[in-house]
Protein backbone atom coordinates (compact mmCIF):
# COMPACT_ATOMS: atom_id res chain seq x y z
CA UNK A 1 0.00 0.00 0.00
CA UNK A 2 1.27 3.44 -0.95
CA UNK A 3 0.49 6.44 1.26
CA UNK A 4 -0.81 9.05 -1.18
CA UNK A 5 0.53 12.33 0.22
CA UNK A 6 -0.79 14.37 -2.71
CA UNK A 7 -4.37 13.92 -1.49
CA UNK A 8 -3.47 15.70 1.74
CA UNK A 9 -1.38 18.45 0.12
CA UNK A 10 -1.29 18.95 -3.64
CA UNK A 11 1.59 21.41 -3.26
CA UNK A 12 4.11 18.87 -1.98
CA UNK A 13 6.87 18.63 -4.56
CA UNK A 14 8.93 15.82 -3.03
CA UNK A 15 9.04 13.34 -0.20
CA UNK A 16 11.34 10.72 1.27
CA UNK A 17 10.24 7.13 0.67
CA UNK A 18 11.37 3.52 0.42
CA UNK A 19 10.94 1.09 -2.44
CA UNK A 20 8.48 -1.65 -1.49
CA UNK A 21 8.32 -3.48 -4.83
CA UNK A 22 9.93 -3.52 -8.28
CA UNK A 23 7.70 -5.04 -10.95
CA UNK A 24 7.43 -5.17 -14.72
CA UNK A 25 4.97 -2.27 -14.44
CA UNK A 26 7.29 -0.04 -12.45
CA UNK A 27 8.42 0.94 -8.96
CA UNK A 28 6.17 0.94 -5.90
CA UNK A 29 6.98 3.17 -2.92
CA UNK A 30 5.63 3.19 0.63
CA UNK A 31 4.65 6.87 0.20
CA UNK A 32 4.61 9.29 -2.69
CA UNK A 33 3.76 12.75 -3.97
CA UNK A 34 3.20 11.35 -7.50
CA UNK A 35 -0.44 11.42 -8.65
CA UNK A 36 -1.46 8.33 -10.65
CA UNK A 37 -3.58 8.55 -13.80
CA UNK A 38 -7.22 8.66 -12.74
CA UNK A 39 -10.41 10.68 -12.78
CA UNK A 40 -9.38 12.09 -16.13
CA UNK A 41 -6.15 13.64 -14.78
CA UNK A 42 -2.84 12.54 -16.27
CA UNK A 43 -0.29 10.80 -14.05
CA UNK A 44 2.72 12.73 -12.77
CA UNK A 45 6.25 12.52 -14.10
CA UNK A 46 9.46 13.39 -12.29
CA UNK A 47 12.44 11.62 -10.71
CA UNK A 48 13.40 9.19 -8.00
CA UNK A 49 16.65 10.38 -6.44
CA UNK A 50 19.03 7.92 -4.78
CA UNK A 51 21.38 8.66 -1.90
CA UNK A 52 24.40 8.67 -4.24
CA UNK A 53 22.84 11.41 -6.38
CA UNK A 54 21.56 9.13 -9.14
CA UNK A 55 18.31 10.45 -10.66
CA UNK A 56 15.98 7.93 -12.29
CA UNK A 57 13.41 9.57 -14.56
CA UNK A 58 9.76 8.59 -14.12
CA UNK A 59 7.68 9.02 -17.27
CA UNK A 60 4.26 8.29 -15.78
CA UNK A 61 2.41 7.18 -12.68
CA UNK A 62 -0.35 4.56 -12.58
CA UNK A 63 -2.53 2.79 -10.05
CA UNK A 64 -1.36 -0.69 -9.19
CA UNK A 65 -3.20 -3.80 -10.39
CA UNK A 66 -3.19 -7.38 -9.15
CA UNK A 67 -2.76 -10.53 -11.26
CA UNK A 68 -6.44 -10.40 -12.22
CA UNK A 69 -6.18 -6.77 -13.34
CA UNK A 70 -8.06 -5.42 -10.34
CA UNK A 71 -6.87 -2.15 -8.74
CA UNK A 72 -4.77 -2.32 -5.59
CA UNK A 73 -3.71 0.28 -3.02
CA UNK A 74 -0.27 0.55 -4.65
CA UNK A 75 0.91 3.45 -6.80
CA UNK A 76 3.31 2.48 -9.58
CA UNK A 77 6.01 4.87 -10.80
CA UNK A 78 6.77 4.08 -14.44
CA UNK A 79 10.42 4.62 -15.44
CA UNK A 80 11.33 6.32 -18.69
CA UNK A 81 13.03 3.95 -21.18
CA UNK A 82 16.79 3.62 -21.48
CA UNK A 83 17.66 3.37 -17.77
CA UNK A 84 18.23 -0.37 -17.49
CA UNK A 85 21.54 -0.09 -15.63
CA UNK A 86 20.16 2.25 -12.96
CA UNK A 87 17.04 0.14 -12.51
CA UNK A 88 19.04 -3.08 -12.21
CA UNK A 89 20.82 -1.65 -9.16
CA UNK A 90 17.58 -1.06 -7.24
CA UNK A 91 16.41 -3.39 -4.49
CA UNK A 92 13.42 -3.46 -2.18
CA UNK A 93 13.99 -1.22 0.82
CA UNK A 94 16.16 1.30 -1.04
CA UNK A 95 15.54 4.84 0.28
CA UNK A 96 14.70 7.44 -2.36
CA UNK A 97 13.48 10.99 -2.69
CA UNK A 98 10.40 11.15 -4.93
CA UNK A 99 10.32 14.51 -6.75
CA UNK A 100 7.61 15.47 -9.23
CA UNK A 101 7.95 17.71 -12.27
CA UNK A 102 6.34 20.63 -10.46
CA UNK A 103 5.78 22.92 -13.47
CA UNK A 104 3.91 20.14 -15.24
CA UNK A 105 1.88 19.28 -12.12
CA UNK A 106 0.93 22.91 -11.53
CA UNK A 107 -0.43 23.17 -15.06
CA UNK A 108 -2.53 20.07 -14.38
CA UNK A 109 -3.79 21.60 -11.13
CA UNK A 110 -4.79 24.85 -12.84
CA UNK A 111 -6.62 23.05 -15.63
CA UNK A 112 -8.30 20.58 -13.29
CA UNK A 113 -9.72 23.36 -11.13
CA UNK A 114 -10.93 25.11 -14.27
CA UNK A 115 -12.94 22.02 -15.24
CA UNK A 116 -14.79 22.39 -11.93
CA UNK A 117 -15.53 26.02 -12.79
CA UNK A 118 -16.84 24.82 -16.13
CA UNK A 119 -19.22 22.45 -14.33
CA UNK A 120 -20.66 25.53 -12.63
CA UNK A 121 -21.07 27.40 -15.91
CA UNK A 122 -22.52 24.37 -17.72
CA UNK A 123 -24.74 22.59 -15.15
CA UNK A 124 -25.06 19.36 -17.10
CA UNK A 125 -23.78 15.84 -16.46
CA UNK A 126 -20.27 15.07 -17.71
CA UNK A 127 -19.78 11.91 -19.77
CA UNK A 128 -16.09 12.27 -20.55
CA UNK A 129 -13.05 14.09 -19.20
CA UNK A 130 -9.34 14.44 -19.97
CA UNK A 131 -6.87 16.71 -18.18
CA UNK A 132 -3.36 16.97 -19.61
CA UNK A 133 -0.56 19.51 -19.00
CA UNK A 134 -1.48 21.30 -22.23
CA UNK A 135 -5.26 21.19 -22.37
CA UNK A 136 -8.37 19.82 -20.73
CA UNK A 137 -11.70 18.74 -22.16
CA UNK A 138 -15.11 17.98 -20.73
CA UNK A 139 -17.87 16.23 -22.61
CA UNK A 140 -21.31 17.35 -21.46
CA UNK A 141 -24.45 15.32 -21.94
CA UNK A 142 -26.61 17.96 -23.60
CA UNK A 143 -28.15 19.03 -26.90
CA UNK A 144 -28.18 22.82 -26.59
CA UNK A 145 -25.37 24.80 -28.23
CA UNK A 146 -22.65 26.47 -26.14
CA UNK A 147 -20.98 29.84 -26.71
CA UNK A 148 -17.18 29.77 -26.63
CA UNK A 149 -16.72 33.47 -25.84
CA UNK A 150 -19.36 33.45 -23.12
CA UNK A 151 -17.74 30.47 -21.39
CA UNK A 152 -14.29 32.07 -21.61
CA UNK A 153 -15.68 35.25 -20.04
CA UNK A 154 -17.41 33.23 -17.33
CA UNK A 155 -14.20 31.40 -16.45
CA UNK A 156 -12.27 34.70 -16.33
CA UNK A 157 -14.82 36.18 -13.93
CA UNK A 158 -14.62 33.18 -11.58
CA UNK A 159 -10.81 33.28 -11.67
CA UNK A 160 -10.79 37.02 -10.93
CA UNK A 161 -13.20 36.53 -8.02
CA UNK A 162 -10.47 34.58 -6.19
CA UNK A 163 -12.70 31.88 -4.77
CA UNK A 164 -10.91 29.64 -2.23
CA UNK A 165 -10.91 25.85 -2.57
CA UNK A 166 -11.53 23.55 0.36
CA UNK A 167 -10.61 19.88 0.49
CA UNK A 168 -12.93 17.89 2.75
CA UNK A 169 -14.75 14.57 2.77
CA UNK A 170 -18.21 13.07 3.13
CA UNK A 171 -19.38 9.63 4.10
CA UNK A 172 -20.71 7.06 1.66
CA UNK A 173 -24.11 7.58 3.25
CA UNK A 174 -23.97 11.35 2.74
CA UNK A 175 -23.16 10.83 -0.93
CA UNK A 176 -26.03 8.36 -1.28
CA UNK A 177 -28.33 11.00 0.18
CA UNK A 178 -27.01 13.65 -2.24
CA UNK A 179 -26.46 11.85 -5.57
CA UNK A 180 -26.51 15.18 -7.47
CA UNK A 181 -23.01 15.89 -6.07
CA UNK A 182 -21.65 13.44 -8.64
CA UNK A 183 -21.33 15.41 -11.88
CA UNK A 184 -19.73 12.63 -13.93
CA UNK A 185 -21.55 9.83 -15.69
CA UNK A 186 -18.29 8.10 -16.67
CA UNK A 187 -16.24 8.23 -13.46
CA UNK A 188 -17.67 7.33 -10.08
CA UNK A 189 -15.98 8.36 -6.82
CA UNK A 190 -14.05 5.56 -5.12
CA UNK A 191 -15.81 3.88 -2.23
CA UNK A 192 -14.74 1.42 0.40
CA UNK A 193 -12.79 3.56 2.87
CA UNK A 194 -15.94 5.03 4.41
CA UNK A 195 -15.00 8.60 3.42
CA UNK A 196 -15.06 10.22 -0.02
CA UNK A 197 -12.81 13.20 -0.75
CA UNK A 198 -14.58 16.36 -1.94
CA UNK A 199 -13.53 19.66 -3.50
CA UNK A 200 -15.55 22.77 -2.70
CA UNK A 201 -15.07 26.07 -4.50
CA UNK A 202 -16.49 29.10 -2.69
CA UNK A 203 -19.26 28.84 -0.14
CA UNK A 204 -17.33 30.21 2.84
CA UNK A 205 -18.40 33.13 5.04
CA UNK A 206 -21.63 33.70 3.16
CA UNK A 207 -19.90 33.69 -0.24
CA UNK A 208 -21.72 31.88 -3.04
CA UNK A 209 -21.01 28.19 -3.51
CA UNK A 210 -19.50 27.72 -6.97
CA UNK A 211 -18.96 23.96 -7.04
CA UNK A 212 -18.96 20.96 -4.73
CA UNK A 213 -18.25 17.44 -5.93
CA UNK A 214 -16.30 14.30 -5.09
CA UNK A 215 -12.81 14.45 -6.59
CA UNK A 216 -9.50 12.73 -5.92
CA UNK A 217 -7.40 14.99 -8.15
CA UNK A 218 -4.99 17.83 -7.40
CA UNK A 219 -6.14 21.44 -7.38
CA UNK A 220 -4.93 24.98 -6.76
CA UNK A 221 -5.87 26.60 -3.44
CA UNK A 222 -7.63 29.60 -4.96
CA UNK A 223 -9.16 30.26 -8.38
CA UNK A 224 -6.96 33.36 -8.77
CA UNK A 225 -4.00 30.99 -9.14
CA UNK A 226 -5.46 29.54 -12.33
CA UNK A 227 -4.49 32.53 -14.47
CA UNK A 228 -5.67 33.03 -18.03
CA UNK A 229 -7.57 30.02 -19.41
CA UNK A 230 -9.67 30.14 -22.56
CA UNK A 231 -12.15 27.88 -24.29
CA UNK A 232 -10.29 26.92 -27.45
CA UNK A 233 -12.96 24.78 -29.06
CA UNK A 234 -16.53 23.56 -28.71
CA UNK A 235 -17.45 20.43 -30.63
CA UNK A 236 -20.66 18.54 -31.24
CA UNK A 237 -19.41 15.00 -30.62
CA UNK A 238 -22.83 13.41 -31.01
CA UNK A 239 -26.50 14.36 -30.98
CA UNK A 240 -26.38 14.40 -27.17
CA UNK A 241 -22.78 15.41 -26.41
CA UNK A 242 -21.03 18.79 -26.49
CA UNK A 243 -17.25 18.85 -25.94
CA UNK A 244 -15.57 21.89 -24.41
CA UNK A 245 -11.79 22.15 -24.78
CA UNK A 246 -9.77 24.40 -22.45
CA UNK A 247 -6.28 25.78 -22.98
CA UNK A 248 -3.84 28.32 -21.61
CA UNK A 249 -4.13 31.80 -23.11
CA UNK A 250 -1.23 32.64 -25.39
Amino acid sequence: MTHDLFREDGYLRECSAHITAITDAGIVLDRTVFYPLGGGQAGDSGHLLLADGTAIAMADTRKGKDAEGQPTADIVHVPAPGQEAQLAALITGTPVTARIDWERRHRLMRLHTTTHLLCHLVPQLVNGCSITPEYARLDFSMTDPLDKDALTAGIAALVAAAHPLTVASISDQELDANPALVKSMSVQPPRGSGRIRTIRIGGEGGAPLIDLQPCGGTHVANTAEIGAIVVTKIEKKSATTRRVVLGFAA
